[in-house]
């Protein structure tokens, strides 16, 4: 019999914990910034904690794959708690220096890492649950993430301002527990075809290419199963087709965010509340974006969606500002984007999902994601070498440029045709 009560408490965590995540990269850098006055280690600080977050997620698979998301997530929330919560104590009892702050900054971002991609593992398990199609769970997702980019974000600034960077804190410590909580309590163990068993049953049988058995346990079952992982995503084109586009996108949208519209805002005169406007509307429209898929995404085309959605979000939102337009065809434009934007996610989550085994969801789903994330610390480099290099208009159509040459190769690769094949149900696709 389907039940939404795991929906909706995996909803709810995911919700607590972007929120809280989304506070915490407001006030940390907020924090650095405000105590050392240096825009130099406000980035390191920055790179400390994105680096071990990739890291660890993409290490993080196997692991996940045995123990079980739910156990994961729920282990690595709980720990977090006492993580993020030492930053206000220490910073109380004046001994929160910079050292000590990076350090713990890498820790958080090595628990989040696989926290977060324990919480995808999730979704086909609650989907298979409430007996919802996985657009449609994935959009949820989506949702909740644009939601708590905007919302969160706007109330997060306003919490950091009222209470000041390191006790705003306390509200991300108690957003880990909540999400913890919620998935404990709520979300059941997948039963004997979980992830995990069917997993563990397979490593007991699992051979090395030169026919010796290997050990189900240990250091050398992890690798077997880090490599397993690796080569399902590496032999299925689609996967790889995925990782690769969305990872030099995110490169190119974080050189935009976090570099080229806030030097957009500086030299046009538009001030600092314009870069607020523009993230805004991106962000609000991705929001419907992602309510229309979630409400019409498994009737929709997906390679036809999917493809007019990045095209949409790509290119034009550059162009307005390399010709200098108005403020609001700039909003007007990135706003049709965003809205574009919010089908993306629903989409790929849901193609993955299909595409993967279920003894494999951990390991090859959080390598997926590692990847999409792992240019991202180098965006605002890039952006900021553009602009020394050419300008702010040519690094606007530059980047433009290349963000629509890469939205193409849905279009130039056969392999990414498999986007539309919607199987009845979840079977083990063969790599390739």
């Amino acid at each position: 019999m389907s039940t939404r009560r795991p929906f909706v408490a995996l909803a709810v965590a995911e919700t607590c914990s972007l929120c809280g995540t989304r506070l915490s990269m407001i006030a940390i850098p907020w924090l650095v910034l405000t105590t050392t006055g240096s825009a130099t280690m406000t980035g390191v600080v920055g790179m400390a904690e994105m680096l071990p977050y990739v890291l660890m997620k993409a290490m993080g698979g196997p692991i996940i794959d045995r123990v079980g998301p739910k156990h994961i997530a729920v282990a690595l929330d709980s720990l977090s708690v006492l993580i993020v919560g030492l930053v206000p104590i220490l910073h109380l009892l004046g001994m929160l220096h910079l050292p000590v702050l990076l350090g713990l900054v890498m820790v958080m971002g090595a628990l989040r890492g696989p926290s977060d991609g324990a919480k995808d593992t999730l979704i086909p398990h609650v989907a298979d649950l409430a007996g919802y199609p996985l657009e449609r769970v994935t959009g949820v997702a989506g949702t909740i993430e644009r939601l708590a980019g905007t919302m969160g974000a706007a109330a997060a600034g306003g919490l950091v301002a009222l209470a000041g960077p390191a006790n705003a804190l306390v509200v991300d410590a108690v957003s880990f527990g909540i999400a913890a909580l919620l998935i404990g309590r709520l979300i059941p163990v997948a039963g004997s075809g979980s992830a995990s068993e069917t997993c563990t049953a397979a490593d007991e049988t699992a051979t090395s290419p030169e026919g010796e058995e290997v050990s189900p346990t240990g250091l050398p079952a992890y690798v077997q199963e880090l490599r397993e992982g690796w080569t399902f995503q590496r032999n299925d084109a689609v996967l790889m087709g995925i990782a690769v586009m969305v990872a030099i996108t995110n490169l190119l949208d974080q050189a935009w965010a976090a570099v080229l519209v806030p030097v957009w805002a500086h030299h046009s005169g538009a001030g600092v509340g314009s870069v607020g406007l523009v993230f805004a509307a991106l962000s609000g429209m991705s929001v419907l974006g992602s309510v229309v898929a979630t409400w019409k995404g498994a009737q929709l085309p997906r390679m036809l969606v999917y493809t007019a959605a990045f095209i949409t979000v790509g290119l034009p939102r550059f162009a307005v500002f390399a010709l200098g337009c108005p403020l609001w065809i700039v909003l007007a434009v990135v706003g049709v984007g965003g809205f574009g934007s919010g089908f993306i996610n629903p989409i790929l989550s849901a193609v993955e999902f299909e595409r993967i085994p279920k003894p494999l969801i951990g390991r090859v789903s959080t390598l997926q994601s590692a990847m999409a994330w792992s240019l991202i610390p180098f965006g605002g480099l890039v952006g900021g070498l553009l602009i020394t290099a050419g300008g702010l208009p040519t690094a606007m159509i530059v980047v433009g440029l290349c963000y629509f040459v890469v939205t193409l190769m849905p279009l130039a690769r056969k392999s990414f045709r498999g986007f539309d094949r919607r199987p009845a149900a979840q079977q083990p696709v063969s790599a390739g």
